[in-house]
């Protein structure tokens, strides 16, 4: 296994670490959100995923969402990011909770879900399917869908690999969605940018995965 093959599966095994699952972290600096978004007009951004979206480990503001936010106004992007991420989620949850996204009429969707399902060895046409059907479900709804790949550590085969890897691209072709290949880019083998387990993004690094993800989002944001 390559240097760099070592880190990419430490930072994808992540989105599992046998966590129970959490509620998600709302961007914003309310703390209740719902009151926020009531006297707030301004278009939503739902980031939809797990651990990495939610901000496990971090304290309250700094999220991967909270920076994008920030990331958003400093640009004077005028748009509201909602963070519905839960600590290991998988696909099926996901699919579970769209109608609770769709219910905040999001312009764009950041969906950051399925390294949990290739952890679990769950088969890559469930996956599939589940992502496939959370897209229609945005798409339907009028949102923009920004869906970001993933990959899985080494030791899941080869074959595996591939095919779970072939979904994220596959799938944005299909449904006509934009793509960010891997959504830990530039954080995952950079240990200074990873919290004390060596696996979460730390503040510094989801500063850098927000700074990361604006290039794909900016096309949807026009």
């Amino acid at each position: 296994m390559t240097r760099r093959h070592a880190f990419l599966a430490a930072a994808i095994f992540l989105a599992g670490c046998g966590l129970e699952k959490s509620p998600a972290n709302y961007g914003g600096n309310s703390d209740d959100p719902a009151r926020a978004a009531a006297s707030d007009a301004r278009p939503v951004i739902v980031a939809f995923g797990d651990s990495l979206t939610a901000g496990y480990g971090l304290n309250h503001g700094e999220s991967f969402a909270d920076d994008l936010q920030r990331e958003l106004d400093r640009r004077g992007y005028v748009f509201r990011v909602v963070n519905q991420g839960i600590s290991g989620d998988t696909t099926s949850g996901g699919l579970t909770r769209v109608e609770e996204a769709i219910a905040l009429k999001p312009k764009v969707v950041i969906l950051e879900l399925g390294a949990n399902d290739g952890l679990r060895g769950m088969p890559v046409e469930t996956t599939r399917q589940n992502l496939a059907a959370m897209i229609d479900a945005f798409q339907k709804a009028g949102a923009r869908v920004l869906l970001c790949g993933m990959t899985l550590p080494r030791n899941y085969g080869a074959d595996y690999i591939h095919s779970f890897e072939q979904v994220f691209p596959e799938l944005a072709r299909e449904k006509k969605t934009a793509l960010m290949p891997f959504f830990l880019d530039g954080v995952a083998v950079h240990r200074e940018l990873l919290q004390a387990d060596g696996l979460h993004p730390s503040a510094r690094g989801a500063e850098i995965v927000a700074r990361n993800v604006m290039p794909y989002l900016t096309p949807l944001l026009r």
